[in-house]
């Protein structure tokens, strides 16, 4: 018996990878993060599997349905939004499973923040503009933070930042980075992505509150900030360029 950890990516049933759509449909025990997983991606369970909506549950509740499948032998497909390793909460399931004996694997998913870019037709990454991507959140009810990882602290090296978990905080995001990035800095709110109903906000520090304050998004979105959103002037890559050689493009 195993416990499969999925990543079903940000929503869309086709964007789940085809080793954890496979698990699925080989599970007699499916648990799936109902308020973030769209039932289309649990559809695929067996017609006799026990298919379970975690969303109301605690992690004793959780980890007691994974022992009653271990006691019958079942595997199960444990299924999370986007990227397990990404906010994803199974390091603590995974702690009382190793207790318990119960082996696990993880399938990795699609996250938010690349899904995000695609629909959005943008790289994260641009040449000298930002060659790095911070992935974060702020504290609201959620676990504090741990030290010097504040978005001043982060922020202070103008990378481009895939801010999670957010939407309600975004008073202190645009507090922290018009400092660093300044008022025109572009910003994107990704709502949903990947959802039938996703949409996008696109502003700036200066004008992305009274945006979203518009829109009435209060959950459930990403919020992108960096110059690569905008329109930055940047050269063409070294790697592809024709006076770049490597192994296997030798210098002619």
């Amino acid at each position: 018996m195993t416990v499969h950890f999925i990543g079903a990516g940000p929503g869309a049933p086709d964007l789940i990878t085809v080793r954890g759509l496979r698990l699925i449909q080989s599970c007699k025990v499916c648990l799936y993060a109902g308020s973030l997983v769209p039932e289309e991606i649990v559809a695929s369970a067996p017609t006799d599997a026990r298919v379970i909506d975690t969303a109301p549950l605690h992690l004793d509740e959780i980890i007691a349905e994974i022992v009653a499948a271990n006691n019958a032998g079942y595997d199960v497909a444990r299924v999370h939004s986007g990227d397990p390793s990404l906010y994803g909460a199974i390091a603590e399931q995974i702690r009382r499973l190793n207790k318990l004996g119960i082996k696990w694997d993880i399938t990795p998913g699609v996250p938010a923040f690349a899904a995000a870019a695609a629909a959005l037709g943008t790289e994260l990454t641009l040449p000298e503009v930002a060659q790095t991507v911070i992935v974060t959140r702020t504290s609201v009810r959620a676990t504090p933070m741990p030290n010097n990882e504040d978005l001043k602290t982060l922020g202070a090296s103008g990378a481009t930042l895939a801010i999670h978990l957010s939407i309600n905080n975004l008073a202190l995001v645009v507090r922290e980075l018009r400092p660093l990035y300044g008022d025109d800095c572009p910003v994107v709110i990704a709502y949903r992505v990947g959802w039938p109903d996703q949409s996008f906000i696109r502003g700036t520090l200066s004008t992305i509150r009274a945006a979203v304050k518009e829109s009435g998004i209060t959950r459930t979105a990403l919020i992108l900030v960096g110059r690569v959103l905008g329109e930055a002037a940047f050269p063409d890559s070294a790697l592809y360029h024709a006076d770049h050689d490597h192994v296997l493009r030798p210098r002619v």
